[in-house]
């Protein structure tokens, strides 16, 4: 049986309060690690401008002293038209010459997010073929991470096509209409079938449940096409995204899945708390997500690598 865990803080020697503080964060941040650590960013194509060059230099000093095995990347990497090409020089200003840390040289595994889908959809995925980290096989797909007996299933969603705001925006959207909503939610609903890891996360651009000021459309679309099959499976631990540029963490009574958005890892936007709501910030950041056989932690950290809220699962 799993239960799970709230806090909207960690204890206090765990903070960090500042980039400048006499507990040195390296010392802080060895004590998240678990045998499997991975990054979850998203919202993050700024051209470095905002708290991007910030985060990524965060983040890669935080992999200096947390083995961290892969980043997930929640879609949105280009904002604000997407990319035309494998060549688009967005490529370099948004990903390689941000991200440039050498242990942040490590697959990275991304969905589109609906900036990429005002562009040419197809480039992301054949970016795969020109970057030696860019792992990206498909439009939506999943894969195991596993260490030291702890597995963990990641499912990737291409939720833009499954919401018909997008789908009936041919001009603003083009790609988003050519890809079956039935297809893939026939595909999610056989991976959970199978799924038999320690841990399982469903990641995609949109939320099922936040605060946000876009379109309760949006929402309702996720809820009604991909909640109604995460339920009925009750082996989902969190469903991931961002999107809405804030850090929520949502828990729905008689429910058992973590719904969590992660910020941008760029540019912020302000929150309030709304039903189900256990924790929101306005805040930049990332998450980092770690695990072992008995626990999966997923910790929101700011600019600076301060922890604001922890979600944690055991069994």
């Amino acid at each position: 049986m799993k239960k799970t865990i709230f806090a909207t803080a960690l204890a206090a020697a765990a903070i960090l309060t500042s980039c400048t503080q006499s507990v040195s964060p390296e010392q802080t941040w060895k004590e998240l690690e678990k045998p499997l650590n991975f990054y979850l960013i998203n919202d993050s194509g700024r051209n470095g401008y905002y708290e991007q060059k910030t985060i990524a230099e965060t983040m890669g000093k935080m992999a200096e002293t947390i083995d961290i095995e892969f980043v997930v990347a929640a879609g949105d990497v280009h904002h604000f038209e997407g990319v035309r090409s494998v060549s688009d020089p967005l490529w370099m200003t948004n990903y390689e010459l941000i991200y440039s840390h050498p242990d942040l040289m490590i697959p990275w595994y991304p969905v589109c997010g609906n900036h990429e889908y005002r562009g040419n959809t197809q480039a992301p995925v054949d970016y795969s073929k020109v970057s030696a980290r860019w792992d990206m096989p498909a439009k939506y797909y999943t894969f195991t991470a596993e260490e030291d007996s702890a597995s963990v299933r990641i499912v990737m969603l291409d939720t833009t096509p499954l919401i018909d705001k997008y789908r009936e925006d041919t001009e603003k959207y083009p790609d988003a209409s050519k890809s079956e909503v039935e297809t893939q939610l026939e595909w999610l609903d056989s991976v959970l079938t199978a799924a038999t890891e320690d841990w399982v996360l469903v990641v995609g651009h949109h939320p099922i449940y936040a605060d946000t000021d876009k379109s309760d459309k949006e929402r309702l679309d996720m809820q009604d096409r991909v909640n109604s099959i995460l339920v009925k499976h009750g082996n989902v631990d969190m469903y991931l995204c961002g999107h809405i540029h804030t850090f929520q963490h949502i828990r729905m009574e008689g429910c058992d899945i973590d719904y969590v958005v992660n910020s941008s890892a760029s540019l912020s936007r302000e929150v309030k708390p709304v039903e189900g709501t256990v924790f929101c910030s306005p805040e930049e950041g990332y998450s980092l997500i770690t695990a072992d056989k008995h626990e999966l932690d997923l910790y929101m950290l700011d600019a600076c690598g301060n922890v604001l809220h922890k979600v944690s699962r055991t069994r």
